[in-house]
């Protein structure tokens, strides 16, 4: 595998790296013949093309057609799901070192193939080059990451205690069957690499269905795993609607587990219903409304890079986004000066070039939530920074806007909702057990971030976030940044259903199930 001169992570700050962006440059070039074509689903390695195709234009510029994609029925799902089903037997029997061995030449793949990877997804969603290269490599290292878990616990296979010098007990953990992963736009790679590799390593095998503004990088990511040597019984990418080819795929009897990332509405609606006849493993990764507090004695300058970082990476348009804010009154003025002047220098533009920190939302539907929220903070409270739709010269080919600072009343509905747009509210609050009351009086628990350089004052919110992922003083993000094997990353409460994180020790053994076997050996 060919290691970058520059490696990309989401703590990385910047990326004045000329061989980065020579690189970065000749991937551009690369992806470009890449837009515009006709893609087919897979299903058994073969191509399927389902009832009819669906056209998908670039955030950055509606004139560039990303491509046409095929939309599958239910019946191509019932193939799909039928296939996986006859293979699951024959994919668990495989060893685990040599499912460990296909599933590294994959993600060495995807690491090789880098810089055309995130140039292909900064067209498809919008990510600027240092979010693109960073969602390619965690997608890389995720599965790497699993890998791992199943070399250090040897496959999951353990012997127990005796009862008698006659019996032999051993616990083994046995792949489910059919696992379905449905996966979002915002992390198009990384959350279809991540569920879909541990999956397939633990031996189950894997049907996969991407966001339509996703579609793309999915079958990227379909093409660099077959590289790989997996099998095509073993994967198969199914393209297409949510309210079709997804309904099928999460209503489908013989699925024996999903994987689910999106909304809190479509996460619960599968909790609820996925399990029929028994109870099946849900994992549903969902929102986040997260919180970041400020102390009267935090580092402003970290404090605000940090909070810049969380709200207005990606748009905001990241379940780990930072969207409120809460600041002691002592420093509370100034560290508002120091966001909003931090706020006028970021450069908003096409997300291809070098120096563009935030790029498009991702679609129309995303901009009237924008316009709506900042209509609420005009007439509720005010607009301190931002808050206009950019249609300046080749902007107004695509769908930017302004990142924005707002202050509002605690009643305005802006404080509870989530929202996936570059907007953030920041209020000031009396003292700590205040702000911690309001940072947990929401139905997410996903991500939070605190600065104080007090000692007692991080170990009282440590004890007292009610949150899956939380940051102290940190520059690199304030609410935003996990990296597998570093941050596991998963929420609380309405966050997520699993309570084991992704990029974490816990996560693969939810692809498992136990069975102790004993013997008896005369």
């Amino acid at each position: 595998m060919s290691e970058p001169a520059f490696r990309v992570t989401y703590a990385t700050l910047s990326a004045d790296n000329d061989d980065l962006h020579t690189a970065y440059d000749q991937g551009i070039a690369a992806a470009r013949d890449l837009l515009g074509h006709d893609h087919p689903f897979y299903v058994a390695g073969q191509p399927g093309h389902g009832e009819g195709t669906r056209e998908v234009h670039s955030p950055i510029d509606r004139d560039i057609l990303i491509g046409r994609f095929a939309q599958a029925a239910p019946g191509d799902v019932d193939r799909a799901v039928a296939s996986a089903a006859a293979f699951a037997p024959t994919w668990a029997a495989t060893p685990w070192p040599e499912r460990v061995g296909i599933l590294r030449r994959g993600a060495d793949l995807i690491s090789e193939r880098r810089n055309v990877l995130a140039a292909a997804m900064a067209y498809e969603v919008g990510k600027n080059r240092l979010e693109a290269l960073g969602d390619v490599e965690e997608s890389a290292d995720l599965i790497r990451y699993y890998c791992h878990q199943m070399e250090e616990h040897e496959g999951f296979t353990l012997p127990m205690g005796r009862l008698s010098d006659t019996e032999v007990t051993s616990d083994v953990m046995r792949p489910h069957g059919v696992w379905a992963v449905i996966s979002p736009f915002n992390f198009p790679m990384a959350l279809a690499a991540g569920p879909a590799g541990a999956a397939l390593v633990a031996g189950n095998t894997v049907v996969c269905k991407p966001a339509t503004n996703g579609s793309l990088t999915g079958i990227h990511l379909y093409q660099a795993l077959r590289d790989g040597g997996l099998p095509p019984e073993a994967f198969h990418l199914i393209t297409g609607s949510g309210s079709v080819a997804g309904s099928a795929l999460t209503s489908h009897p013989d699925v024996a587990g999903i994987t689910f990332t999106g909304s809190y509405e479509v996460g619960m609606a599968i909790y609820r219903t996925f399990s029929t006849a028994f109870p099946k493993p849900a994992i549903c990764e969902m929102g986040g409304k997260n919180p970041t507090i400020i102390t009267a004695r935090a580092d402003l300058d970290k404090a605000s890079d940090g909070v810049l970082r969380s709200a207005f990476g990606y748009g905001g348009q990241k379940c780990s986004a930072n969207s409120r804010v809460y600041v002691a009154p002592p420093v509370a003025d100034e560290f508002i000066e120091r966001l909003l002047d931090k706020t006028s220098r970021i450069r908003t533009g096409n997300p291809l070039e070098r120096d563009v920190y935030l790029g498009p939302l991702i679609d129309e539907r995303s901009i009237a939530v924008y316009q709506e929220a900042v209509a609420e903070a005009a007439a509720a409270g005010e607009v301190l920074i931002g808050g206009a739709r950019l249609t300046d010269g080749d902007l107004a080919r695509g769908n930017y806007v302004a990142p924005t600072v707002v202050r509002v009343p605690r009643t305005s509905w802006i404080w509870k909702r989530e929202l996936f747009v570059p907007l953030i509210a920041v209020d000031e609050v009396d003292d700590l057990d205040e702000a911690l009351t309001l940072a947990n009086d929401t139905e997410y628990g996903l991500t939070a971030g605190f600065y104080s350089e007090d000692p007692a004052e991080i170990d009282r919110f440590l004890a007292g976030i009610q949150a899956g992922v939380v940051y102290v003083n940190r520059r690199a993000g304030a609410t935003t940044g996990a990296w597998p094997g570093v941050q596991p990353f998963g929420g609380w409460k309405g966050s997520g259903t699993a309570g084991k994180s992704g990029g974490g020790p816990y996560y693969l053994t939810q692809y498992l199930r136990e069975q102790s076997r004993t013997r008896v050996e005369e």
